[in-house]
């Protein structure tokens, strides 16, 4: 099992060493803030300003859901979610980046990844540069302004701990007030040995089965930890097996067994075990940091209702009167595929203790059952915060009218391969800047929603989300947010008050880059099954990771032959395609993607296996639309382009001004943010601040380690950064870009 180094000093000493300085952005937000007036809001100075209630799913593209229009053959039953855009407005038209941690960025500081840094899913290989910089106005910063507490809930996968001098305290360095949750963000792999009841790989599903299963019993003894308690489990009317039961509960099954005072050596309660037992991490409201070990009750919950329970405790908790984000992120439905609580599925779900986590069909099932657990908790957390009730039926009751809440349910992505619903492209899903990558859900519900239940077809991107938050708290963003500093965000607010209103952005972009990994972790390419596609990544850092998501790992420890590659396995997809696969296709380490109501344009840059894995640069065009039930996507077939090279060709008159316009625009976007050397606060001035800051870096914090101020990326933060900032002292990047 891959291990994940930890920063154990005590975050709160840290925190207080450094708060001349890390927190110099948003103590100078605060006060740049308090001017902000009430233009954009919906408060006034006798009723407090509305509470946000922002629910955040992974991985759920638009093709999953009936109430977009789509959701394939066999949709998941999503009654929560139907009532809230029955009571909102449904947007059909929204954007994403193709991977979880720069769209989650945007939804916080409204900022194009290119210009944070935040270009991929951030994992445990990754420097601080690649993380969310605690120096950018994010929105718990920006509401603090107007008196708002912000929680959150769940999967964070913005920053941290590793390579990270804040640690796990970095959810805090952010700006929220609480976090109950999980920083690295997706649920680690399954634990096959289910708690060290068999040998690895026995179990796929990370519990022991039933009987008629290799290695399986039908009855045992659960231990909920290593001194107990411990229950003796069998058959019951459930029909699920007793492992299974007893993983639900906390607890490890030793198979076949009666229990005893204490658990066998065997069995192991610090080993994570995909969505119930978890790397739980508290960030308290005095600033302590809280790693709650695997072995804690706490951590040994399944995801999805650990995260809603700990959004309506602290919801319910809340001062009457005092404003209010509570930010409910889910786990789900990230790989691995498991089972979830049967309590949590519709009435007549079959027992799903027998299905495989491995078999594609039956990860599809899985995905079914993991959206409707989340959308059954989406609805525990309305009625348990008193925002809806509950109908004779069963089903939810919601009107926005009735509270002083704003309700806005959105993805982070599109939907993984495995689960993508036809006629959406599982070849072209999450980690791709295609139409089934990048094109999500997004639901918002609220007081003063004219036409209730309607869609809005204009285009939307996720960094939206940024001034959507604003405009709800009335906070003006041109107050809050110096010009200098650029916000990709578009109002949000014009479409829920005007159901007439035109559309706000005339284009769209998204974008997906290559992070800057630390220099003594090598990155190793995973190859990953996609129809009748092989598809080649080095975003994942594991071969854990990689079997979670159904790859096939090259690196060091492959199960496949690697020996043309040498003793370490293959250092990259060009080695794998040059040695095994020949038809491999790489995921472009750059590629953005800009459209317009009709046209989208792609600009890719690959590595060119035949000359050394050097990049070029190549491009596609097509023409797309949200139709239901069967929507125009960009298939590769559809590529309008005969030549991915410019000029292009292939084109009538008409669609070549198009693609002209488009590529115009898209490099302008991309030329947009200025290089500004030195400069490590994002302030765009070289000046003894960013001195003063990295002696914090390089002395105190972090010790010298990872940080934004390492500007040479080579994971140090030491005299060869300091000397980057001596040689621009004075440069002033403000005008440019």
């Amino acid at each position: 099992m891959q291990r994940h180094p930890r920063d154990r000093d005590s975050f709160t000493d840290r925190a207080a060493r450094g708060t001349r300085s890390a927190l110099a952005a948003g103590i100078a937000l605060v006060l740049l803030a308090s001017a902000c007036s009430d233009s954009g809001g919906t408060g006034s100075d006798s009723t407090p300003p509305p509470n946000i209630l922002f629910i955040t799913m992974d991985d759920v593209g638009v093709d999953q859901l009936t109430s977009f229009g789509y959701g394939g053959a066999t949709p998941a039953s999503t009654s929560s979610l139907d009532a809230i855009g029955a009571a909102g407005v449904r947007f059909r038209n929204t954007w994403s980046t193709p991977e979880c941690s720069p769209s989650r960025a945007m939804f916080f500081e409204g900022r194009y990844p290119f210009r944070t840094g935040v270009v991929n899913a951030f994992n445990n290989q990754d420097l601080a540069n690649s993380q969310l910089s605690p120096y950018e106005f994010t929105t718990p910063k920006l509401l603090a302004s107007r008196g708002y507490e912000s929680g959150f809930f769940g999967k964070l996968h913005l920053s941290g701990p590793t390579y990270n001098p804040y640690g796990n305290g970095t959810p805090r360095m952010l700006g929220f007030d609480y976090f109950y949750g999980f920083v690295e963000g997706s649920p680690y792999p399954i634990d096959t040995t289910a708690g060290g009841a068999g040998a690895e790989d026995a179990y796929p599903c990370g519990f022991v089965p039933d009987a008629s299963q290799p290695g399986g019993a039908d009855e045992g003894a659960c231990y909920l930890g290593a001194a107990g308690p411990c229950t003796e489990l069998g058959p019951d009317a459930s029909g699920l097996p007793a492992g299974l039961r007893c993983l639900q509960s906390g607890g490890i099954l030793d198979p076949g067994a009666t229990c005893a005072e204490r658990a066998p050596e065997h069995l192991t309660f610090d080993e994570p075990n995909a969505y119930y037992v978890s790397p739980l991490v508290i960030n308290q409201e005095d600033g302590t940091v809280v790693e709650v070990p695997y072995a804690d009750p706490r951590a040994r919950r399944y995801r999805t209702e650990l995260e809603t329970d700990a959004a309506i405790a602290w919801i319910n908790s809340r001062t009457p009167g005092k404003p209010w984000m509570a930010s409910l992120s889910f786990s789900a439905i990230h790989t691995p595929y498991q089972q979830p609580p049967m309590r949590l599925l519709p009435d007549g779900t079959p027992a799903n203790g027998g299905l495989d986590c491995i078999d594609g069909a039956n990860q599809r099932v899985l995905g079914n059952q993991m959206i409707e657990a989340m959308d059954r908790e989406i609805g525990r957390v309305l009625v348990e915060t008193g925002l809806a009730t509950r109908n004779a039926d069963g089903s939810l009751s919601y009107d926005p009218a009735k509270s002083n809440t704003w309700i806005a349910v959105v993805s982070d992505n599109g939907s993984y391969l495995t689960i993508v619903k036809a006629p959406f492209n599982p070849e072209r899903a999450k980690g791709t800047i295609y139409q089934t990558g990048v094109w999500v859900p997004f639901i918002v519900a609220g007081p003063g929603v004219a036409a209730p239940g309607r869609d809005v077809g204009s285009m939307v991107n996720v960094a939206d989300l940024y001034a959507l938050f604003a405009e709800i708290a009335g906070v003006d963003l041109k107050s809050a947010v110096p010009s200098w500093r650029p916000v990709d965000a578009a109002p949000v607010m014009p479409y829920l008050r005007d159901p007439d209103h035109g559309s706000v952005r005339s284009t769209n972009f998204t974008y997906t880059g290559s992070p800057v990994k630390a220099p003594d972790v090598p990155a190793s390419p995973c190859v990953i099954p996609a129809g009748g596609v092989d598809l080649c990544t080095l975003a994942l850092p594991g071969k854990g990771i990689c079997d979670a998501q159904n790859g096939v790992w090259y690196g060091a420890d492959a199960d496949v032959d690697t020996s043309k590659c040498g003793p370490d396995g293959c250092a990259d997809c060009c080695a794998v395609k040059n040695n095994y696969l020949p038809d491999l296709e790489i995921l472009a380490d750059i590629a953005s993607s800009v459209r317009n109501d009709h046209y989208k344009l792609i600009e890719n840059q690959t590595p060119d296996c035949a000359n050394g894995g050097e990049l070029v640069t190549s491009y596609e065009f097509y023409r797309i639309d949200e139709d239901t039930p069967v929507p125009l996507l960009d298939n590769e077939d559809d590529d309008l382009l005969t030549s991915p090279t410019l000029p292009p060709q292939g084109l009538d008159a008409e669609q070549e001004r198009v693609f002209e316009a488009l590529y115009a625009e898209l490099q302008s976007i991309l030329s947009s943010e200025p290089d500004c050397p030195g400069d490590g606060n994002l302030d765009r001035l070289v000046d003894q601040q960013d001195l003063d800051e990295w002696q914090l870096y390089a002395e105190d914090l972090g010790g010298g380690g990872s940080s934004w101020y390492d500007f040479n990326h080579d994971g140090l933060t030491n005299d060869l950064d300091r000397q980057v900032i001596e040689d621009n002292f004075g440069l002033d990047c403000r005008t440019s870009g």
